[in-house]
């Protein structure tokens, strides 16, 4: 508003203001067609009903018009008697019930098809985390943990100094996108670990609870191939916020290739967690693991918040009690936010961030813990 200030005043200047095109795009009202046949019948209704209602404004608002001006009482106008019409009355219901069929129909025609999920030609098990999003590729066996990346989650640390409108995509960034191809229908079947989530990217009008214990399911098959984002539409939790969602949709030949280097990734990572690692190589990987599973909690200098996150820094447990350390990363701790990682780190990740905990921020411990020994802690 300040350039409008300085330009141009009253009325005059805020029309013209306002026709430039940047700021239409920040006054954007209306839904996006998105990149799918689903995507763009909801647009289709969304656009149906709003005419129809607009026609119906138009009929109930310029008959009350008509009538205040006509049969004002300066004119002379006197009140009719009756106390009811039953033409009127067949009327004001025939009417709205015929347009209520009109729009159901169309309706109900979308709804079942947004909830076909039959001859899917993928399929993706989506599960939600606090404060994460789980992706397993059910065809080929891939999984991976799409987080808040790194930057998002820095910028939001308490006190880091980090302006977030100097952080592209803020809080709308993940460090693993969910990968999908263009032009397959592809099935997501959604649960949850722990509280409620719901996964929704506008782009694909596709949004769904993720319920623990309680499998949903959903479709959509993308048109356009790039980069579609979304978020958890449901309040899970303190860092409801910070788990937003990104799509990459590429070709089929670009998504064969990705999925045969993830496998790949993962074979070598199960190979090099069965090798001795040495200090340097655990601390820099529990570096990257702590600064995006455990900065947000426990600070970047390890310090915590007093009252709600423990330090980390010459506590007792970090110290001293090894095995306890492990079993709280593994398992969580009950009634608190700390959450288990049993399922979302592998074994490498849990033994680098403990090592890293342990010899960080003055602590110099001297431990070094391998992968080996968090496998055989998850088998007791």
């Amino acid at each position: 508003m300040n350039t409008l200030h300085r330009t141009k005043s009253g009325l005059f200047g805020l029309l013209a203001y306002m026709t430039t095109s940047s700021t239409w795009a920040d006054w954007e009202l209306n839904l996006t067609q998105g990149v799918t046949d689903i995507s763009r019948d909801v647009y289709d209704m969304h656009m149906f009903v709003l005419w129809i209602c607009v026609w119906i404004g138009v009929v109930v608002f310029g008959a009350m018009t008509y009538s205040m001006i006509k049969h004002r009482k300066s004119k002379g106008s006197v009140p009719a008697k009756f106390s009811h019409s039953t033409l009127a009355e067949v009327i004001w219901t025939v009417i709205p019930f015929g347009i209520l069929v009109t729009m159901a129909v169309p309706a109900a025609n979308t709804l079942v098809r947004m909830e076909d999920t039959s001859d899917s030609e993928v399929t993706v098990k989506i599960t939600g985390h606090q404060w994460k999003w789980e992706y397993e590729y059910l065809d080929s066996g891939v999984r991976i943990i799409s987080s808040l990346d790194p930057d998002s989650r820095q910028a939001a640390a308490l006190n880091s100094g980090i302006d977030p409108n100097t952080v592209d995509n803020y809080l709308l960034e993940v460090d693993n996108p969910l990968v999908l191809p263009v032009d397959k229908k592809i099935r997501f079947v959604l649960t949850a670990s722990d509280v409620l989530h719901a996964w929704w990217v506008p782009e694909f009008a596709i949004k769904k609870d993720a319920i623990p214990g309680f499998i949903n399911d959903m479709w959509t098959k993308i048109d356009e191939e790039g980069i579609y984002r979304g978020q958890c539409a449901e309040l899970c939790g303190r860092d409801h916020g910070f788990m937003p969602i990104v799509v990459h949709a590429t070709s089929e030949s670009e998504y064969e290739d990705w999925i045969q280097a993830q496998l790949a990734s993962a074979e070598a990572e199960a190979q090099s967690a069965d090798r001795e690692w040495v200090m340097d190589e655990l601390m820099e990987r529990g570096e990257g693991v702590y600064g995006t599973y455990c900065v947000a909690c426990h600070q970047p200098n390890g310090q915590g918040i007093e009252g709600v996150f423990p330090s980390l820094v010459g506590t007792d447990m970090v110290l001293n009690d090894l095995d306890g350390h492990i079993d709280v990363i593994l398992n969580g701790v009950e009634g608190t936010s700390m959450q288990a990682f049993s399922t979302t780190l592998n074994d490498a990740d849990i033994a680098a961030v403990v090592t890293y905990e342990r010899n960080a921020w003055g602590n110099d411990t001297g431990d070094v813990v391998q992968p080996a020994t968090i496998k055989d802690m998850r088998v007791q």
